[in-house]
């Protein structure tokens, strides 16, 4: 079977596009993501994101998210301002769109400039129970003391629609990548006080309104950027008082920059780019 696609990212957080939007998810969603998202041996990517009828009335499409090794993620910020971009220039060109997610409810986006879209992420969550988190108390969990890979941790861990772990990377070191990551991420994402794995963030302070993030997603490993964990990472310093309130915070990644804003009543907005790399078909 000959599968078409479009292969997107948003900072370099790389997924292939499917329009499912008349036949709806295909049952073969996890087993696509994994064989399509095998970098050198397929089309290569963080997942597959399936463009589907929306489920709610009055939405645009929904958002259905595989992770590379074929698991459902709940949200990506990155992917979502694509599906919008990809839904404005496949005949839904209107500056503002709703999207829905199979996990994190509806998404409002809206369109800043030629490529550029504006999430509406909606509001954060230090509940134990949003993440899951166990064992690290009742919460709010802004300074949680996680132990992990040999060593303690001053740890913010909330929800975007999906789990975080926040770090500030202690001292001047520079923050881990590449093999490095590789080693540590895991110990996160595979922690026993995330029931369901989590992402993390490891973040540098560059000054009030700068981060600089390195982040290990559950499911795909290190990617070039993570839109819900550059929320997360900046909300997380907003509650801390290093960041300020209502005002766009940079969040640097190794895909480029998004812009964050954390609002007075705790809802986050993400701003930035939506690209298209390519189109094509491949077996399946």
């Amino acid at each position: 079977m000959q599968l078409q696609f479009t292969k997107m990212h948003g900072c370099g957080n790389d997924y292939i596009y499917v329009d499912c939007r008349e036949t709806g998810l295909p049952a073969q969603a996890a087993e696509w993501s994994r064989a399509l998202s095998r970098r050198h041996f397929s089309v290569g990517a963080d997942g597959v994101i399936y463009i589907c009828p929306p489920t709610l009335a009055g939405g645009d499409a929904t958002m259905r998210m595989f992770n590379a090794d074929g698991s459902e993620g709940r949200m990506c910020g990155n992917g979502v301002r694509c599906v919008a971009e990809y839904l404005y220039t496949h005949g839904l060109a209107k500056d503002t769109l709703e999207i829905d997610t199979h996990l994190a409810g509806r998404k409002t986006l809206r369109r800043l400039g030629a490529g550029v879209w504006q999430a509406d992420m909606g509001r954060f969550a230090l509940d134990p129970a949003a993440l899951p988190a166990v064992g690290l108390g009742a919460g709010p969990l802004l300074h949680a003391d996680l132990v992990a890979a040999g060593q303690s941790w001053d740890a913010a861990c909330l929800s975007m629609g999906n789990p975080h772990c926040v770090i500030e990377w202690p001292g001047p070191a520079p923050l881990p990548t590449g093999a490095a990551l590789a080693e540590l991420g895991p110990q996160f994402e595979h922690h026993p006080a995330f029931p369901e794995g989590i992402n993390t963030e490891f973040i540098q302070v560059d000054g009030p309104r700068r981060l600089t993030m390195r982040v290990w997603e559950r499911g795909s490993g290190e990617t070039l950027a993570c839109g819900t964990g550059a929320c997360a990472a900046a909300a997380a310093m907003v509650l801390r008082g290093v960041c300020p309130r209502g005002e766009t915070i940079e969040v640097a990644l190794l895909g480029g920059v998004l812009g964050i804003l954390v609002d007075a009543d705790d809802a986050v907005h993400m701003s930035g780019p939506a690209e298209t790399a390519f189109t094509g078909t491949v077996e399946v």
